[in-house]
């Protein structure tokens, strides 16, 4: 496995080291974490086309592209509270 450089600002590199630490883990994990999971949009449609398939075929559903869009909107809104409320607070 080879080693890359990353450069980022001081205040990134400081909050990784306090996820790492509050993680029992390091900055490479979580960076490597990160890239193994974040899906890029292509992934995204991929997975949602798959989704649409499993309901259509195991539940007789059909997703709608209004449903779709809906689900969209009301899962951006919870993220957008999540973010507004500090990442988790209630």
């Amino acid at each position: 496995m080879g080693d890359v450089m990353i450069r980022v600002p001081a205040e990134v590199r400081d909050r990784l080291a306090v996820l790492a630490e509050a993680r029992g883990s390091s900055i490479r994990s979580i960076v490597q974490e990160f890239a193994e999971t974040t899906l890029t949009p292509e992934e995204r449609r991929e997975r949602a086309e798959r989704a649409r398939a499993y309901m259509a075929e195991h539940f007789g559903h059909y997703v709608t592209d209004e449903e779709a869009a809906d689900v969209r909107r009301k899962m951006n809104e919870a993220v957008a509270v999540y973010h507004r409320r500090g990442k988790g607070t209630a």
